[in-house]
């Protein structure tokens, strides 16, 4: 993000524009709408531009931009659509320490000005870093459309109330306020009347809550699937869109973190395999705290919370609590990894079960039955294999598997690092430390990617 979107107070303050033709029309247009005091240097304004600049209350000066021009100025427009004279102003706009825009000047600019959505005080401001300026403008129509006329009038209701509703705690009860008056009783009296009854509506809205009292905190376990932002289910995103504390594994990438509010208290509780992690009864302790305290806690785990996520410990020890908690399964790993290869888990005529384990558990590398995994036809998901493939590969041997069963690794799974490794038994180990995989990745045994599975025979023989 090189531009960094702020919203600047133009109220009292001086913003100047030079030039004459279509460019700076078009920029006035667009300044008429703020509250800035405006001075349009133009030494041949035509009719039209003239026109607006007295409709607005603009100063109209009819010649060159010059150096006094500028004091106090916020902001400096240099649309005279010469090169020289933009370049002039641009310099005598930093000599005075004020931000200059080139029109269609990107590189000579110290900022640019965003597609804007008008629903004051609502406003959307869209930008593409100057890259794609049709894309901006379509974006902007898109949310024209999707964004009510009344929009503003509900809004501007919302800030005169502002004042009132601080009679309620700060956080999640004040949050529920506004999100029942704006999605909820505002549209609807809008609707029905008008915004004359919206000061009305938000007064009997505020002393329901007010008598509601305080609410008690819930965990809602919540999972990120395998990393995402875009895989996640709807109703994931919103309960983290209105989670007060995030404890989230270590697995959870930033991009999914990002869509959490700004303002919630972020907890990580990593695990790593033969490696640092959070002892699980401090995270029971972590969510039971903030969850008494009143707040909105979402537990955050990759994947889904019910595949190896100690969810039954985590449930249990909530209802013994008293907390009230719910369930909000996430896209497992498995599922993401043969979706990533083209690759069925199941299929009629090869397996009847699909076996999902893990290689680790609390004391370090886990058994399993073996024998039943080693069968010709026997699929399985091996989830935290990673440190663990010589001790994968080295068991399925001893147990009679064929070293030539193919074998998929998929590390980091729908991210944009995911890796895919086309393996059998016997180079499992070896494949896997030769490619050095970063994050999580899982081993798919018994299928191979779909460009491979079709031609398996050739490779295999030529594989010897």
């Amino acid at each position: 993000m090189q531009h960094f979107p702020i919203y600047l107070n133009l109220a009292n303050r001086s913003v100047v524009l030079a030039g004459s033709g279509e460019m700076a029309l078009a920029k006035l247009r667009l300044l008429a709408r703020t509250p800035a005091r405006l001075t349009l240097l133009a030494p041949d304004a035509e009719p039209g531009l003239a026109g607006l600049a007295a409709q607005s209350g603009a100063t109209l000066l009819p010649r060159a931009l010059e150096p006094a021009d500028l004091d106090g100025a916020a902001l400096v427009y240099a649309a005279t659509g010469d090169a020289a004279e933009d370049a002039r102003i641009a310099r005598l706009g930093r000599a005075a320490g004020v931000l200059v825009n080139i029109v269609d000047n990107l590189e000579g600019s110290d900022f640019i000005t965003p597609a804007i959505v008008d629903r004051a005080p609502v406003t959307v401001a869209i930008g593409t870093e100057g890259a794609a300026p049709v894309l901006a403008r379509a974006i902007k129509t898109d949310l024209e459309a999707r964004l009510p006329e009344g929009l503003g009038i509900l809004a501007r209701a919302g800030k005169q109330f502002r004042h009132a509703a601080e009679a309620l705690p700060y956080g999640r009860p004040r949050r529920e306020f506004w999100a029942e008056y704006y999605f909820g009783t505002g549209p609807q009296v809008m609707e029905a009347a008008g915004g004359e009854l919206l000061d009305h509506a938000l007064q009997s809205l505020l002393q329901e809550h007010l008598a509601r009292g305080s609410r008690a905190g819930r965990v809602d376990l919540v999972g990120a699937g395998p990393g995402a932002a875009d895989l996640m289910t709807l109703r994931a995103r919103k309960l983290l869109d209105r989670a007060d504390v995030v404890i989230h594994d270590g697995l959870v990438p930033q991009p999914i973190l990002d869509l959490a509010r700004r303002e919630a208290l972020f907890i990580a509780v990593g695990k790593q395999g033969f490696g640092p992690s959070t002892p699980q009864e401090q995270i029971i302790a972590l969510m039971v705290e903030h969850a008494r305290a009143g707040a909105h806690v979402v537990r955050l785990k990759g994947g889904d919370p019910a595949i190896f996520g100690r969810l039954d410990e985590e449930t249990g020890a909530l209802s013994a609590a008293g907390i009230d908690w719910a369930v909000t399964p996430g896209i497992t790993a498995a599922s993401a990894a043969a979706a990533s290869i083209g690759a069925s888990l199941t299929r009629r005529g090869r397996n009847q079960a699909l076996h999902l384990l893990t290689a680790q558990d609390v004391d370090g590398l886990a058994e399993q039955d073996w024998k039943t995994l080693a069968q010709p036809d026997a699929v399985a998901a091996i989830y935290m294999g990673k440190r663990a493939a010589r001790f994968v590969q080295g068991r399925l041997l001893m147990h009679g598997a064929d070293p030539a069963t193919p074998v998929t690794v998929v590390a980091n799974a729908s991210r944009a690092e995911q890796r895919i490794l086309a393996l059998r038994i016997e180079t499992l180990a070896a494949g896997m430390a030769e490619a050095e995989l970063q994050g999580p990745a899982l081993i798919l045994l018994g299928v191979a990617p779909a460009a491979v599975a079709a031609d398996m025979p050739r490779l295999l023989a030529e594989m010897g």
